[in-house]
């Protein structure tokens, strides 16, 4: 059985393109979540493509493991 998995496709400027941690969060595109890699892939290389003339602006990719219910006891959210 082949399990998918949902992806996020997330970017915007960066402090340092050396570094991961953006200039303001509160300015980070969230493209979308998708069903597979492969649609998320697509989606990031769009979202690069158009923010190529930027080298501060990178977007990402993150699988999402286990979905959890912060209401729930025994939910860990370090799962994620």
């Amino acid at each position: 059985m082949n399990k998918k998995r949902l992806h996020l496709v997330f970017g915007g400027e960066l402090e340092d393109p050396a570094r991961s941690k953006f200039k303001n969060v509160n300015d980070v595109d969230l493209v979308g979540l998708f069903p597979d890699y492969e649609s998320a892939y697509d989606a990031w290389k769009e979202a690069s493509q158009k923010s190529v003339d930027n080298a501060l602006v990178r977007y990402f990719i993150a699988r999402l493991g286990k979905l959890v219910d912060e209401g729930r006891s025994g939910s860990q959210t370090a799962d994620l």
